[in-house]
């Protein structure tokens, strides 16, 4: 598997060098301070880590490598008398350098391909990405999130039906059984025939096409269509078209599902803060898209912590994301799971990892 963000990507080459030459009582001190933090919230003392560590290590010793540590910018202190908890560089160190990642139990397997594998004939895509969206949302405790692109569908039919005399309805249904509608205007004496004309000669091209395929070859092809069509015919095909184009933001659709469960694990009011500007980064839908979209570069799953996007710079969220291929491997759209800091990356990785490799077995009709 993949992840976004590298150590090298995150850090200033000389605090990676130190970072890399932890000698093992410190890696594995750190290691325990964060496993703690994901499992619990809590700062980490040295007293409860004597205790768990595989080595024997007095609390003194403890505290002079956590204080080793704290100056290399990898754990801090939230209060003077307090463990320690880490950095938002200490998670990327871990998860880039000591996250251990097994695979996922034959229940989960068994669950994820009961609830999202077995698509009925014609479902609809929206409906099986949504369903994965609230899956991942359940198993992880965190919120589901998918983006796709609508110009990856493949279509089924195009119609054209008048409304008024300025006004016609350009209805477009996909294979996956989706339908959308744009109103186009017309011109007074757009004759009946025209819508007809219109319909059958994109109809002859589509079935089975994506949107993006037909748009750019109709670009290139517009002195064909002048040719075959009349000229009022051949505007509308044009406008039928461009009805769908668009700016690339609209032409992505965001699925979220489960904010509620983010509510369920609040310890303190800056918890309550936190998830309010997550909520409020959620509603940012251009945002989010952005950001799942940076998951379409290169293979597997990739990680993003904190304030390392934009997106997640006040609330302190992290985001585990991976795309998703149709059969002839073009990217089709992104599944994650978004949730605070301390998700159970070495849990979560694998789910989203499995999830998306099923959806794009539906989506490749493989």
């Amino acid at each position: 598997m993949s992840f976004g963000g590298r150590i090298g990507e995150s850090l200033g080459r000389g605090e990676a060098g130190a970072l890399a030459q932890l000698d093992a009582r410190s890696r594995e001190i750190f290691r325990s301070i964060v496993e703690s933090y994901l499992d619990s919230g809590e700062p980490v003392g040295s007293r409860h880590l004597s205790r768990i560590l595989p080595m024997t290590l007095s609390p003194a010793s403890i505290r002079n490598v956590m204080q080793d540590l704290e100056e290399l910018g990898l754990v801090f202190a939230p209060h003077t008398s307090a463990g320690r908890l880490p950095t938002e560089t200490g998670l990327r160190f871990f998860v880039d350098s000591l996250l251990q990642i097994g695979d996922l139990a034959p229940e989960e397997r068994a669950r994820i391909e009961s609830q999202v594998g077995a698509r009925p004939a014609g479902d609809n895509l929206d409906a099986l990405l949504g369903q994965a969206s609230s899956l991942l949302s359940g198993l992880t405790r965190g919120a589901g999130v998918v983006v796709t692109s609508k110009d990856d569908r493949r279509l089924r039919q195009i119609e054209f039906v008048r409304l008024d005399l300025e006004r016609a309805l350009a209805v477009l249904v996909s294979e996956d059984g989706s339908v959308e509608n744009r109103v186009l205007a017309i011109p007074r004496d757009l004759p009946q025939s025209a819508l007809v004309s219109a319909g059958n000669y994109l109809n002859a091209r589509i079935r089975g096409r994506t949107l993006a395929d037909v748009r750019g070859e109709m670009e290139t092809a517009r002195r064909a269509v002048a040719a075959e069509l009349d000229e009022l015919t051949a505007r509308l095909v044009e406008a039928g078209l461009a009805s769908w184009a668009g700016l690339e933001g609209q032409r992505r659709q965001l699925i979220v599902r489960g904010q509620a469960n983010l509510l369920g694990d609040l310890t303190a009011l800056e918890d309550l803060e936190r998830i309010r500007l997550l909520f409020d980064d959620l509603e940012t839908k251009t945002d989010v898209i952005d950001l799942l979209s940076r998951a379409e570069d290169g293979e597997g799953v990739r990680i993003f912590i904190g304030s390392e996007n934009k997106l997640f710079s006040l609330s302190g969220s992290s985001m585990i994301a991976a795309p998703f291929r149709d059969n002839e491997k073009r990217v089709v759209g992104v599944l994650g799971v978004i949730g605070p800091t301390r998700l159970n990356y070495a849990r979560v990785v694998p789910m989203v990892d499995y999830t998306a490799r099923v959806i794009a077995r539906l989506v490749g009709g493989n």
